[in-house]
This record gives C-alpha cells, sequence and structure tokens, in this order.
C-alpha cells in the first residue's frame, strides 16, 4: 500500500514542479518584455524566484517519493 500511495505522491510532486517550472518560465519572459510596465516586470521576476523555489521543493520531494517507491 505504502508503495502506491509513494507512487501517487511522486506523479503528483512531479505534476506541480512541471507547472512550477512553466509558470517561472513564463515569468521570465513577462520580466524580459520592454514593452510592460516597470511594476508589472518587477512582479514577474519576484514570482519567478518563487516559482523557481517551488519547482525546486517539489522536484525534491519527487525525489524523495521515488526513492521510496
Amino acid at each position: 500500500m505504502d508503495t502506491i500511495k509513494n507512487a501517487a505522491n511522486y506523479v503528483s510532486e512531479s505534476i506541480q514542479g512541471t507547472g512550477a517550472e512553466a509558470s517561472k518560465e513564463a515569468n521570465k519572459q513577462v520580466a524580459k518584455d520592454d514593452d510592460a510596465k516597470l511594476s508589472t516586470r518587477a512582479t514577474a521576476a519576484k514570482d519567478a524566484i518563487v516559482d523557481k523555489k517551488d519547482e525546486k521543493s517539489h522536484d525534491t520531494k519527487a525525489d524523495v517519493y521515488k526513492g521510496k517507491s
């Protein structure tokens, strides 16, 4: 039963990590957009940093669950 739970958690964390990565990349593009307002660019840059932290966190958790499976 634990193996199934760990596999499900691995998949969940992997998906969340991929989502955070996609969000990070989108925010990086907004931060680089010369046509966007400075405040928008600054917010996007901050959000990209948070997304990177989330991505790493989810990837680390997924690796832990993968090792338990």
